[in-house]
């Protein structure tokens, strides 16, 4: 078993694992698993540029991270960075602060390579399982981009668009400077219009259609398996492999675009940073289900972050 550290710095979250790994044998022995709200893309889509204020919440929680990582002695650290960080005209700012923090780069990876990570993360436990059949399609709904991966064993198609719940909540759902509470009719349909258009690019390259499961994956799907499941409080074990059905996601997701703030708000499962996003995020999940015809989505708590952790043993062999 090699012990590694994998860092997922996203638009929306920056999460953190630690994990025993073995690669020959699919053995994955988690040690710390942890998830910060930082919203590093906060302002990326209108000025092109990561805020001040975004980069210190990042650094601040990457000091943590530091810190449990020397803790646990792990022996190889991966940091991938998304979207927003690839977008930025100050990216070096962003760099050289985890580099001084951290000791290694930041690796700024294309959306093909987050479609990667994000496939063997997803999929490599599901393996021999004979309620899900073959092709997967793997949909991460990120802060700033969504990456669809349709594969078997292997990623066979990737296309990352830019759409996801920090995108278009900020492109869509914002009036004088604060998100409307609830949106209007006129807000989301030019929304669902947005998603639509991606997912006519994404369906360019991927066989979308082609896919017999749908696995679900981040903050935006987990958090509307919690809901779905009436969770009093977000629980991985309970969201990790639960299924929702389309019927399920729809209801939800209509009913966060006609809640208000502080409905949203009271709910259990739903992390703070998530309350003004997560209705975008919900409806970005609906419309891919509706586009390909699926019935449920199967939600994995595992993604990006276990590839990444997968890559990082790998590379230390």
């Amino acid at each position: 078993m090699t012990r590694v550290a994998a860092i997922d710095c996203g638009t929306n979250s920056i999460r953190l694992l630690v994990a025993d790994c073995d690669p020959e044998t699919g053995e994955l022995v988690e040690l710390d698993r942890r998830m910060t709200i930082v919203r590093l893309g906060q302002g990326v889509d209108r000025t092109g540029r990561l805020a001040p204020e975004a980069l210190e919440r990042t650094f601040a929680a990457c000091r943590e991270y530091a810190a449990v990582i020397k803790e646990l002695g792990a022996e190889r650290l991966r940091f991938v960075a998304t979207s927003a960080s690839r977008d930025a005209e100050n990216r070096d700012d962003f760099v050289r602060g985890v580099l001084d923090i951290l000791g290694v780069e930041p690796e700024v990876i294309t959306g093909d390579q987050e479609a990667e990570f994000s496939f063997t993360g997803a999929t490599k436990e599901l393996t021999g399982r004979a309620d899900l059949t073959r092709p997967y399609l793997v949909v991460d709904i990120g802060g700033g981009s969504t990456e669809f991966v349709v594969g078997e064993e292997h990623v066979r198609a990737a296309r990352s668009v830019d759409v996801g719940c920090v995108r278009m909540t900020e492109r869509h759902l914002v009036a004088d400077g604060k998100v409307t509470d609830p949106p209007t009719a006129e807000q989301i349909a030019a929304m669902r219009a947005d998603i639509e258009a991606a997912l006519d690019l994404a369906e360019e390259t991927v066989p979308l259609r082609e896919a017999h499961t749908l696995v679900g994956l981040a903050g935006s799907v987990t958090t509307v398996s919690a809901i779905a499941q009436e969770l009093p409080a977000y629980d991985s074990e309970a969201i990790h492999h639960s299924r929702v059905s389309h019927d399920k996601v729809r209801e939800i997701t209509e009913w966060l675009l006609r809640s208000t703030h502080a409905q949203r708000a009271a709910i259990g499962s739903m992390h703070p940073g998530r309350v003004d996003v997560i209705a975008a995020g919900a409806l970005v999940l609906l419309a891919i289900m509706e586009r390909i015809g699926a019935r449920e989505v199967v939600v994995s708590e595992h993604d990006i972050l276990d590839g990444i952790a997968w890559s990082a043993a790998a590379a230390s062999r």
